[in-house]
């Protein structure tokens, strides 16, 4: 059997589940669905024709190679087609986004026919994804006396590709469709449990709304009723797109809602509508951009005030909301992107000014964010040569400057790291501007889209401006399945060969390691004026500035070394008063939270902005406890500004951590790992001598608001909880209810404990280990009363558990101990009431492999509480994930309840939970 019966047999097979033939990406494929075009008389050649035209991906994959070669053909007269004209060939070479095709089109435009030629410019000059070695190629040319490549790269120096494109439509008629009241996490676009799928788009759009069918018939239902209009879809009372960043929920709700990309590609849709009565949040928004979509801020249900204007609270102490305006179900709306209004009929309900910025329009008229970058970097390349000033084509950058005012920790990293800006001009938040990024991180349940990403912008190779760039194995850790074996080492082969540092290696010369991306970027971290860009929320550095990006973005960081986004606000939080001896630094970044709340009237000021915490006396493995959780506070990002000593020891940890790498075996022909070694001494010894010291932020800088947390308030464990039976279905799942251990009475049962995730590091395991020690020593035994999950986050944290003794404390209490020589072959679905030791990676916390039983009370040291994340719900009962510290959770699995205060004090008795102590030195120039 043939690669083509192979290809019809899957169509077979994807027809029982609703599915059409899977879009080609394989050059081997393709070119037998060529030669039967060929051959007149072949019985497949009609099929054979609608698989070349309609079903063949662009970009660099290995078809559309072979499909730029065969169009090439067809131009040149080598290969005549009645179906194929000449014309028609070229049309699909516009629609093949870069890569072969570009290579083509410079082929036909520089030949020797004049007539072919200039049909060649005339595609060409409507191309935005070219790279050096195209814009090289026209330079030579343009320089040799091709007037047709003058004219080429005159059309760029206008920017004719985005001129020349239809103006954003006036008015934009949406029909609404609640998804859900409350924040809206990505799971219910994409469900974790699907990962595998996502590069399959039309199979992972079966799982929009968790595989919801009923909800799916409502959307095709208002898509029937209003042919003419848009879907909106709307967090109801919430934030939409809470938790990860999910360039796979983008995509499933442009599937299901929004406009084809090109007749020619199959499953890529763009442009969705989505919205919340708290807008959209901020990683999120980025992805929708991404795709030339709109998010909208709809502030429908708002605070109601007293006579006096005083919000009104109900018996709980939480804010009365009223609705100003409906958008239930159904309700027909238009969006006025010139008036930038949000409409019902004739009334105008709300200024939506902020979803549509000349930046966004800009974004919305090229169909996508990518091509407005590309064709910012083209025009540039263009005028260049030219030897011209740019046109002011694109809207102009905003650029806030105030005089004598200083500068944030954020800003001061933004105005280092900018280029294209105003030269000498200081910028101010809320000014848009182009960085140039440090590290990259792709992680692998999303890398599989990355790299498909890479692939439809034609990129080939990491951009030297990097400086170092990881794709990790850490979500598909915990189970080594046919699905984790059929993509993974794809993914590790394609980004090892397209320049980052990578989890596994192709040649299979060193161990594995499925050690959590973040901690792996917090490692390669090496300058506290860094900005990193990871594919994932939880992109949150210790050092640095970091930002958690969707997988397309992530695709470009890399491809560029660039990022385009406006300078956020930052809000400064302080801390004083002293931890008590038995508190946890966990307790610390939870009561930040609550208490962070209670300070502005339950308005959550740090949604969108950036948190600049002054701990100053953290390394980097604690601090980034705190940064980390900074994604559940909705923050867009967070700095830690730091002492000169601290940051010392942080870059001599990320040193000696990143020289264990090597001698694994990990680094590449570039030697990047050896680059960040010497990058880290080099930063090491600048502050050392004074030379440049530890990044602190402006005396006189401007916050949008300051937040002090009293440490002395923190008098017992916080816990973050997901309320799941408040009465009001908005309040559940939100990251913002945090209660002390009393609140439960030590009488609430906890059905599985799990310590790891990003959120634990080192000094967790050990609080473990000699927590098992103790209650061995107090009660002559350690049993279980319910199971305990335990990953530590890396390999280098199991290497010196191991050396410190500790590893061989926790292997003594543990009834499974992860094998990598035989890891698992399928997720488990029952706990015992033991430890588990399980592989270094990510496990229960992404909740796309193994879970708690459905309906247990699961106590976590996790980020993730939303519904069916961790743990599903069943028909008698809703599954839970309480959020805590490491001793908490422990403790919980030892009674199989909340402990009291008392048993909790005795638990840790004589342990070291954290040294914190807020700096006294002044952590501002």
């Amino acid at each position: 059997m043939n690669l083509y019966q192979d290809y019809i047999k899957e169509i077979e097979s994807r027809k029982e589940q609703g599915l059409h033939a899977k879009p080609i990406d394989d050059a081997a494929l393709l070119s037998v669905i060529i030669d039967q075009i060929k051959d007149a008389d072949n019985a497949d050649r009609e099929d054979s024709l609608r698989f070349f035209i309609y079903n063949t991906l662009p970009g660099t994959t290995s078809a559309a190679g072979v499909k730029a070669k065969f169009l090439k053909e067809i131009i040149l007269g080598e290969a005549v087609l009645t179906e194929i004209s000449p014309e028609f060939a070229f049309e699909q070479l516009s629609h093949m986004k870069g890569g072969p095709s570009i290579e083509v089109l410079l082929d036909l435009a520089l030949g020797d026919d004049a007539d072919i030629a200039q049909q060649a410019a005339k595609v060409l000059k409507t191309q935005v994804f070219l790279y050096e070695a195209d814009t090289d190629r026209l330079k030579t040319a343009y320089e040799n006396g091709s007037a047709l490549a003058k004219d080429i790269i005159e059309s760029y120096a206008q920017a004719e590709f985005f001129t020349k494109l239809p103006e954003v439509e006036e008015k934009i008629e949406v029909v609404t469709y609640i998804a859900g009241v409350g924040d809206i996490s990505t799971d219910l676009l994409s469900p974790g449990a699907d990962a595998h799928s996502r590069s399959d788009r039309e199979l992972h759009g079966q799982s929009i709304f968790e595989h919801n069918k009923e909800m799916q018939k409502e959307v095709l239902a208002l898509k029937e009723q209003h042919p003419d209009k848009r879907i909106m879809l709307i967090a109801e009372k919430g934030t939409m797109g809470v938790g990860s960043s999910r360039m796979s929920g983008v995509n499933n709700v442009a599937l299901w809602t929004g406009i084809p990309s090109s007749p020619y590609v199959p499953f890529i849709n763009i442009a969705p509508v989505i919205a919340g009565t708290n807008g959209i949040a901020p990683i999120f928004l980025t992805t929708v951009g991404v795709t030339g979509g709109i998010g909208i801020d709809l502030q429908n249900w708002v605070k109601k005030k007293d006579e006096a204007g005083n919000t009104i609270m109900d018996a709980d102490g939480e804010p009365v909301l009223e609705q100003t305006y409906s958008v239930a179900t159904g309700t027909v709306l238009t969006i006025n992107t010139k008036e930038k209004k949000l409409y019902h009929g004739d009334v105008a309900l709300k200024d939506i000014s902020t979803a549509l910025t000349p930046q966004k329009v800009e974004f919305i008229k090229a169909g996508g964010s990518y091509a407005v970058v590309f064709g910012k970097k083209l025009q540039t390349f263009a005028c260049k040569t030219l030897g011209i000033d740019v046109p002011q084509v694109y809207a102009p950058s905003k650029e806030i400057s105030v005089e004598g005012q200083g500068l944030t920790a954020v800003e001061k990293i933004f105005n280092k790291n900018a280029v294209g800006n105003t030269p000498g001009k200081t910028l101010h938040a809320g000014s848009n501007t182009r960085v140039e990024v440090n590290i990259v991180g792709s992680q692998d349940t999303t890398g599989l889209m990355t790299s498909q990403e890479l692939e439809m912008m034609a990129a080939t190779i990491i951009s030297p401006i990097v400086d170092g760039a990881y794709q990790s194995g850490c979500h598909t850790a915990s189970v080594w399945d046919d699905k984790s074996k059929a993509n993974i080492p794809r993914l590790m082969k394609f980004m090892n060969d397209f320049g980052l540092i990578t989890a596994r290696d192709p040649q299979g010369n060193y161990h594995a390691m499925t050690d959590v991306i973040h901690k792996v970027l917090n490692d390669i971290t090496i300058d506290d004026w860094a900005i990193i860009i990871g594919g994932d929320s939880h992109t949150r550095m210790s050092k640095g500035v970091a930002f958690g990006a969707d997988s397309g973005t992530v695709a470009l960081a890399l491809a560029t070394g660039e990022a385009t986004m406006p300078i956020p606000q930052s809000v400064k939080v302080t801390f004083k008063g002293a931890m008590r001896s038995y508190m946890d630094f966990r307790d610390v970044v939870h009561a930040t939270q609550q208490q962070m709340l209670k300070q502005f009237g339950g308005e959550n000021v740090f949604q969108g902005r950036v948190i600049e915490v002054h701990i100053g006396t953290l390394t980097s493995d604690q601090a980034f406890t705190f940064t980390d959780w900074t994604a559940e506070m909705k923050a867009k990002a967070s700095i830690c500004i730091s002492e000169d000593e601290t940051l010392i020891e942080s870059l001599e940890i990320a040193r000696d951590r990143i020289e264990i790498m090597i001698k694994k075996g990990m680094d590449n022909d570039k030697q990047v790992l050896q680059g960040l070694v010497d990058k880290a001494n080099a930063r090491i010894a600048e502050v050392k001598s004074g030379e440049k010291p530890a990044l602190r932020p402006d005396a006189n800088a401007e916050y949008y608001a300051e937040v002090v947390i009293d440490l002395d308030e923190i008098a017992e464990p916080m816990i973050a909880d997901p309320d799941v039976h408040n009465d009001d279905v908005s309040k559940r799942y939100t990251h913002d209810t945090i209660r002390p251990l009393s609140y439960y009475g030590g009488t609430k049962q906890v059905d599985l404990g799990f310590v790891g995730s990003c959120m634990v590091h080192k000094g967790d395991m050990k609080i473990l280990a000699q927590m098992l020690k103790n209650i061995e020593a107090q009660q002559g035994e350690v049993v279980f009363k319910a199971p305990l999950v335990v990953a530590p986050p890396t390999y280098n944290i199991v290497d010196e558990l191991k050396a410190e003794g500790d590893w061989e404390v926790l292997e003594k209490y543990s009834g499974f101990v992860f094998d990598d020589d035989a890891p698992k072959g399928a997720a488990r679905t029952k706990y015992e009431n033991m430890l588990y030791l399980e592989r270094p990676g990510c496990n229960l916390c992404m909740g796309n492999q193994e879970k708690a039983e459905p309906g247990d009370t699961v106590m976590a040291t996790s980020t993730r509480l939303f519904q069916g994340r961790v743990v599903k719900d069943t028909g008698e009962k809703k599954g839970e994930s309480l959020l805590s510290s490491t001793p908490v959770v422990v403790l919980s699995t030892i009674l199989g309840r909340t402990p009291t205060m008392e048993e909790y004090e005795a638990a840790v008795d004589g342990i070291v939970l954290t040294k914190f102590k807020p700096s006294e030195k002044q952590l501002v120039m």
